[in-house]
C-alpha cells in the first residue's frame, strides 16, 4: 500500500492492443504485398552460391509475361551499407513494373546473405552472374544501380565483368578508391549519378566539402570528361559508345534517395534511355511509398502487438509474479525535477558522437564482437546508462518500489519478445516481407544474426537496465497517462532529436554538415529518434503494470539487440 503522500497507478487491462497490433500488422503487409506484386509481379525470396561458397541472398522481381521464350531486361538493384535488400523496395518495385527483372541483392555480411561486409566485392560479381545466368534475363540488356556502398557493389560487379552490362546508376555513391576503381570518360559504361543537394557523404564520394558544390569536383569531372563545372540535368557523351554521363541533384538527404520520387524517378528515366525492351511508362507514375504506408503500419501494430501481449502474460498463472503497483511519490514538477530530466535527456545526446567515435576506433569488430556499428551503439548505451547513474543525484529521488524477480521478468520479456517475432516470422513467410518505415525496417533475424544477438543482449540489457530504473523518478502523482508517457518519451528521446534538429536545420540553411566529421554515425542517428520514443513508451508501460523496471529492461533489451543485430553488418563472423 502507499503511503501518505504517494499514490498508487491503477491501470485498466490492456490485451486488446494485442488484437489490435496483430490486425495493424496483417493489414499492412497485405498493402505491402499488394503494392510489390502490382501489375502481375511476382517476388521470390532467392538464396545462391557466391564466390567462395558464400550464400547470397536477395528478392527477385518478375515481370508478367517473361519467360525463356519471352526474355526481359535485367538490372541488379544494391542497398547501402546497414541496409538490406528491403530497402531498394522503392526502386525494384518501379523497375519491376516497367518490365525489368530485378535482383534486389543483400550484399555479403548484410540482411540474410553469409560472409564478411566488405567481401568478394561487396557481392556484386556474384549478383550480376547470377542475374545474367536467369534464362529469362536478356544478356544484353542489363543495367546496374546501386545506392551509397550499394553503388560501389555495382561497381564492383562493373569491373569484374565490364562487357556484362549496359548501363549504371549511382545513386548518393561515387567513383574510385578505396572500394571502387577509378572512374574515367569511358567507365562505368553510361552513368547516371543520383547525388543529392544535401547528401551527406560528399567529402568521401566526391571530395567536396558541400554536396551542392559536387558539380565543382575535379573528380567527378574527370569522370564526366570535362575541365569545367558539370551542369545538372545536361546529357553528355553517346549511349552508343557507352560513354553517356547526366548529374541529377535532388533536394533530399542521401538517405533520403530510398524515400524521394524523383531520385527515384531519375533512375527510371536513365534505365528507359538506356536500356531497350522496357515497357514505357512515365516516371511520375509511382505507387512505391504504398508499400511503405503499408509496412509502416505493420511496425506501429508491432509495438501494439508487445504492449498487449506483455499485459495478457502479466496477468496469467506463470507470470503472475511479475505484478505489482507501480507508485509514484509526491513531487511535483520543481526546479530539480526540470534539472534532472534536462540532464537525462540531453548527456545521452551529448555523449553519442564521442561514443560512436570512441567504439569505432576501440572496439573494431573482431571475434566475439562481430559487428561494427552494433559494438557502437552498445557503447553508446553503456555510458549513457552510466552516465543516468551518476546524474541521479540531481533528479527527484526514487519512489519505493518492489522489484519484480529476475527469472520472472526474463521469463515474460522473452516469451513477448517470442510472440512478436513469430508473427514476424508469419508476416515473412504469407507476405515476403518485413516491417519497416525509410530506414527503421525489423526483419527476422537470419540464425547468424541470432546467435549473436546471444553476445550482444548482456550489455544492451545491462545498460537499459541502468538508464530505465531512473524514469520512474520523473512520474508525478495524480498525472494523466499521457502526460506520464510524454514525460517519458521526452527523458527517451527528446535530446537526441534535438541534437539532429540542430544539425539538419544548419545543414539545409547553410549546405555545410556540422558534423561533417563523422557523417556515417549523423545518418545512423536518425533511426533512435522512432527508437527512442518507443522505448519510453514500452518501458513506462510495462513498469505501469509492474511497479518495477526489471521486465521492461530485459524487453527493450532483447528488442533493441534483435532490431540492431539483423539490420546491420556483421564483419567479423566465420
Amino acid at each position: 500500500m502507499a503511503n501518505e503522500g504517494e499514490q498508487a497507478i491503477a491501470v485498466k487491462p490492456r490485451g486488446w492492443l494485442a488484437i489490435l497490433g496483430f490486425a495493424l500488422i496483417l493489414a499492412g503487409a497485405l498493402l505491402a504485398s499488394l503494392i510489390q506484386t502490382a501489375d502481375g509481379v511476382s517476388v521470390r525470396d532467392i538464396r545462391f552460391a557466391g564466390a567462395d561458397g558464400t550464400e547470397m541472398s536477395a528478392l527477385l522481381y518478375v515481370p508478367s509475361g517473361v519467360d525463356a521464350q519471352h526474355p526481359a531486361p535485367g538490372i541488379l538493384a544494391v542497398h547501402g551499407y546497414i541496409n538490406s535488400r528491403e530497402t531498394q523496395d522503392g526502386f525494384a518495385i518501379e523497375f519491376a513494373r516497367r518490365g525489368y527483372v530485378v535482383l534486389a541483392l543483400d550484399q555479403t555480411g548484410h540482411g540474410a546473405s553469409g560472409g564478411k561486409a566488405f567481401a568478394n566485392g561487396f557481392g556484386g560479381p556474384d549478383g550480376l552472374a547470377y542475374l545474367r545466368a536467369l534464362p529469362f534475363v536478356d544478356r544484353d540488356q542489363i543495367g546496374l544501380e546501386g545506392h551509397s556502398m550499394g553503388g560501389w557493389t555495382v561497381l564492383a560487379a562493373a569491373a569484374a565483368m565490364p562487357d556484362a552490362y549496359r548501363s549504371i546508376v549511382l545513386e548518393g555513391s561515387s567513383t574510385g578508391k578505396p572500394f571502387a576503381k577509378d572512374g574515367d570518360p569511358t567507365w562505368p559504361r553510361n552513368l547516371a549519378l543520383v547525388y543529392s543537394r544535401y547528401d551527406e557523404f560528399s567529402k568521401l564520394m566526391w571530395n567536396s566539402d558541400r554536396a551542392i558544390d559536387v558539380p565543382n569536383s575535379a573528380k567527378l569531372q574527370a569522370v564526366f570528361g570535362i575541365n569545367a563545372p558539370v551542369v545538372a540535368g545536361r546529357f553528355y557523351g553517346s549511349v552508343d559508345a557507352g560513354t553517356a554521363r547526366i548529374l541529377f541533384q535532388p533536394t533530399t538527404t542521401h538517405p533520403g534517395d530510398h524515400f524521394s520520387r524523383e531520385a527515384i524517378g531519375r533512375a527510371l528515366d536513365w534505365f528507359t534511355i538506356t536500356l531497350k525492351g522496357g515497357r514505357p511508362r512515365p516516371a511520375s507514375d509511382q505507387i512505391w511509398y504504398w508499400k511503405e504506408v503499408g509496412t509502416g503500419i505493420g511496425l506501429i501494430g508491432f509495438v501494439a502487438l508487445i504492449a498487449g501481449t506483455f499485459d495478457l502474460l502479466s496477468r496469467s498463472r506463470r507470470f503472475h509474479a511479475v505484478r505489482g503497483t507501480a507508485v509514484v511519490g509526491s513531487a511535483i514538477r520543481d526546479s530539480r525535477w526540470r534539472r534532472g530530466l534536462l540532464l537525462t535527456t540531453l548527456v545521452p545526446a551529448l555523449l553519442f558522437f564521442p561514443a560512436f567515435i570512441a567504439g569505432a576506433l576501440g572496439v573494431p569488430p573482431f571475434g566475439l564482437l562481430p559487428q561494427g556499428i552494433t559494438n557502437q551503439v552498445v557503447l553508446w548505451a553503456l555510458l549513457s546508462g552510466a552516465a543516468g547513474l551518476w546524474l541521479a543525484r540531481f533528479a527527484p529521488p526514487l519512489p519505493p518500489r518492489t522489484e519484480a524477480p529476475w527469472p520472472v521478468a526474463i521469463g515474460i520479456a522473452v516469451a513477448t519478445v517470442a510472440v512478436g517475432y513469430a508473427v514476424l516470422v508469419l508476416v515473412d513467410r504469407l507476405f515476403l516481407t518485413d516491417l519497416r518505415f525509410w530506414v527503421i525496417g525489423l526483419r527476422v533475424p537470419t540464425p547468424r544474426q541470432a546467435l549473436i544477438a546471444c553476445i550482444y543482449v548482456v550489455p544492451f540489457t545491462l545498460a537499459f537496465s541502468w538508464s530505465l530504473g531512473g524514469l520512474r523518478r520523473f512520474a508525478i502523482a495524480g498525472e494523466s497517462r499521457a502526460a506520464a508517457y510524454g514525460t517519458a518519451v521526452a527523458a527517451s528521446a527528446l535530446g537526441i532529436t534535438l541534437m539532429l534538429v540542430i544539425i539538419y536545420g544548419l545543414f539545409f540553411a547553410t549546405g555545410t554538415l556540422i558534423t561533417g566529421f563523422d557523417p556515417l554515425s549523423t545518418v545512423v542517428a536518425l533511426q533512435f529518434v522512432p527508437i527512442l520514443i518507443v522505448v519510453g513508451l514500452l518501458a513506462t508501460f510495462a513498469w505501469r503494470r509492474t511497479g518495477s523496471y526489471r521486465p521492461g529492461a530485459v524487453l527493450i533489451g532483447l528488442l533493441v539487440t534483435l532490431y540492431v543485430c539483423a539490420g546491420t553488418a556483421t564483419h567479423a563472423w566465420n
